[in-house]
């Protein structure tokens, strides 16, 4: 134990003697690793900061206070950053380009970086969904369809137009983006409570719930960090980036239920290429009715000829794979009879197992 507790100094020592015998050259080794700038160098902001039109008011103490932290909390996490970066880059050219047709600041683009990171299936405590966020009820009102078989909350294109036209509501209503994005966060009827109360519509004086004032300010800070993500040290080559999100729409309609493979299979694409690139389709089938999907760049070609092949194919499989239900079966005895997993039996007939089964029902089995 001894000889161990004598080592150990001795390394320390001979680490602290090579350390500053040549200081100089530690900082360079240093540097020459990862050139980031102090944290102290990040947050001294430019004079002017303009967000979506409205000036930043940094001589007010507690505006800087809380973009310091905002952007010291968002800089510490730098992974997470370099991931916003990459998003970034494979789908703000499509939110831009639906803010532009909306008559939307640009500057709303880094709205949904804050929200979701720019991930589909991002989720709240509050069952909030998508890009953008949105609850339920608010995206209904918005155009989006939200049901068992399609969320569009996970949809870039038409999330992003949602969010433009409630935001457009929200800055008719109340005068300005930061208080637009306040209500956006907190709830209209909550911000207006709150105007009413403190009788000032200046979103910098006003005090809200600490979430909604740290909700403005990370999203300064986004804007600030992804305008130039260089200056804070984030140095990516443009091989680095995601490339632009490119596809090809692809119009279906179908009078019956299809399988998602199945289109997958038509359009030469896998299964999980299909549902990436269409986040907002649930489950594994298509419904009956018109869908658009998109799909890679040219695998759009000839499709209709190659799906009524493979349907054909499956048609005629799917004939002899129907069980007619028997008094007294089950779904489990079912599964059991055809040695087929529970949940494959439930996955392939679009069915829950609090199903009730009645004789003379068809399912189709492997």
């Amino acid at each position: 134990m001894r000889h161990t507790v004598f080592i150990s100094a001795v390394w320390v020592v001979l680490c602290t003697v090579l350390l500053f015998s040549n200081p100089a050259g530690a900082e360079q080794n240093a540097s020459a690793l990862e050139p980031i700038p102090s944290l102290i160098q990040s947050i001294r902001f430019p004079e002017d900061i303009v967000f979506c039109n409205t000036r930043v008011p940094l001589e007010k103490p507690h505006v800087r206070a809380e973009l310091e932290k905002a952007m010291l909390l968002a800089l510490w996490n730098r992974p997470q950053v370099i991931l916003w970066i990459k998003r970034a880059a494979m789908l703000f050219p499509h939110i831009q380009q639906i803010l532009a047709q909306e008559k939307m600041p640009d500057d709303l683009k880094y709205v949904p970086v804050i929200e979701s990171a720019l991930r589909p299936h991002a989720r709240s405590s509050a069952h909030a969904v998508g890009y953008w966020q949105f609850l339920k009820n608010t995206g209904l009102r918005y155009g989006l369809r939200i049901d068992d078989q399609v969320d569009e909350r996970r949809n870039i294109f038409t999330s992003t137009r949602a969010a433009s036209l409630y935001l457009k509501k929200l800055f008719d209503e109340f005068g300005s983006f930061p208080l637009a994005l306040s209500a956006y966060n907190m709830g209209e009827h909550g911000l207006a409570v709150e105007i009413d109360a403190q009788q000032t519509r200046q979103y910098f004086d006003l005090y809200l719930p600490i979430e909604t004032q740290q909700y403005i300010y990370k999203i300064i800070a986004a804007k600030l960090i992804l305008e130039h993500p260089g200056k804070y040290g984030f140095d990516l080559e443009p091989q680095d980036l995601y490339p632009v999100f490119t596809f090809s729409r692809l119009n279906f309609t179908s009078d019956n239920r299809i399988p998602l493979v199945l289109i997958a299979q038509a359009a030469g694409i896998s299964f999980k290429t299909l549902k990436d690139m269409n986040p907002e389709i649930r489950g594994y089938y298509l419904f009956p009715g018109q869908t658009t999907l998109l799909v890679p760049k040219g695998h759009e070609k000839d499709f209709n000829t190659r799906f009524a092949d493979v349907y054909e194919m499956w048609q005629s499989q799917e004939n002899n794979r129907i069980h007619v239900v028997k008094p007294g079966e089950s779904l489990i005895s079912i599964a059991k009879n055809y040695k087929m997993p529970l949940a494959s039996l439930l996955r392939i007939n679009n069915i829950s197992l609090h199903k009730v089964i009645h004789p003379g029902d068809r399912l189709v089995v492997k």
